[in-house]
C-alpha cells in the first residue's frame, strides 16, 4: 500500500505519545482512515471517520454552519476547520484531520480548480488549516491529499504546531 510507511509511523508516534486520532474526510473518500487502519494496531489510536461527502452529512453530523457553506462553499478553508473540529468533538479525540477538495476531473473553477483541496486540523492547541494544489488525473489528487494529510498527522503526532 502506497501510504502504509506513513501511516505506520503515525499509529506508532500515537500510540507513544497516548493520543486518539479521527479523520473527516469528503474529497478522499475515506483514503486516510483506510491508510490508518491498514497499520496493525491502528485500534489503540484510531478511533473513526466520516465520509463526509455531501453538504448535509458535513452539516448534520459534523455541525458544519450551513451559513459556511453557502457563504464560501464546501471548499474552503471556514468548511474544513469546521469539519475538523467537528471530527474531534464528535468522535471524542486527541487530533482530527479534514480533507475537503475538488479531485476533479470535472467540478473545478477559476476561483477552485480541480487539485484544489483544504486541509483542516484540530487538537488541544485549536484549530487550523492549510491549502494545496495538486496536479495530475482524480486519483493523482486523491492520492496526494492522503498524503498530505498522513504527513499533517505524523507533524502534529510528533508536536509541531505549525
Amino acid at each position: 500500500m502506497a501510504h502504509y510507511l506513513t501511516a505506520s509511523k503515525l499509529v506508532e508516534a500515537l500510540i507513544a505519545k497516548g493520543l486518539s486520532v479521527a479523520t473527516a474526510e469528503s474529497c478522499t473518500g475515506g483514503g486516510v482512515a483506510h491508510a490508518i487502519t491498514a497499520v496493525p494496531g491502528a485500534s489503540a489510536v484510531f478511533k473513526g471517520s466520516v465520509v463526509s461527502y455531501a453538504n448535509e452529512v458535513k452539516e448534520s453530523l459534523l455541525g458544519v454552519r450551513s451559513e459556511t457553506l453557502k457563504s464560501v462553499g464546501a471548499v474552503s478553508k471556514e468548511t474544513a476547520e469546521q469539519m475538523a473540529s467537528g471530527a474531534r468533538k464528535l468522535l471524542n479525540v486527541d487530533i482530527a484531520v479534514s480533507l475537503t477538495g475538488i479531485a476533479g476531473p470535472d467540478g473545478g473553477t477559476a476561483l477552485k480548480p480541480v487539485g484544489l483541496v483544504w486541509f483542516g486540523y484540530a487538537d488541544s492547541y485549536g484549530v487550523r488549516s492549510v491549502e494545496r494544489r495538486f496536479e495530475g488525473s482524480r486519483e493523482e489528487v486523491r492520492e496526494a491529499a492522503i498524503a498530505f494529510a498522513l504527513e499533517l498527522l505524523n507533524k502534529m503526532a510528533s508536536g509541531e504546531r505549525k
